[in-house]
């Protein structure tokens, strides 16, 4: 009876740690041992949605903080519906302002900040996958008072 508890014990300690294991991602650490931010820590003006993925063979964007400018490319585990929604709501807690959403096929949403304008693509690549394409230029008509 008590090799079978034993047993019992060993056998879902076995499942615990077999389940932490999968549900924690490894933490990539520097030579210094410091944590490697995400690629998005670059960007922290911009809302990302959970579990995005940057395709850096399409990113192309010049500069870092609120200062970039060019075009970010990545792809999220969830409908373009849910991404459209997202952004909707995320951009103005980060003061961007509205200026121009279409909800279609390929969405498009358009927004400004300061001396730079932003447009959001939203293009459905798979039922709940989505890439979206995130373009900052600078904003002209706010340097010349318009």
């Amino acid at each position: 009876m008590v090799k079978k508890i034993l047993k019992i014990n060993i056998l879902f300690a076995i499942l615990l740690l077999l389940n932490n294991c999968a549900t924690e991602s490894a933490i990539l650490n520097g030579v210094d041992g410091q944590p490697i931010p995400s690629a998005f820590a670059t960007f922290p003006d911009i809302p990302f949605p959970e579990k995005s993925y940057l395709e850096l063979g399409d990113t192309k964007a010049l500069g870092t903080g609120e200062n970039w400018i060019g075009s970010l490319v990545f792809t999220a585990p969830y409908n373009a519906s849910r991404i459209f929604d997202f952004y909707v709501s995320e951009m103005p807690k980060n003061r961007w302002v509205e200026i121009a959403v279409v909800r279609a096929r390929i969405s498009q949403m358009t927004y400004f900040r300061d001396n730079r304008a932003v447009q959001v693509l939203i293009e459905s690549v798979k039922e709940n996958d989505s890439r979206i394409t995130i373009t900052a230029v600078p904003n002209q008509a706010a340097n010349r008072g318009v």
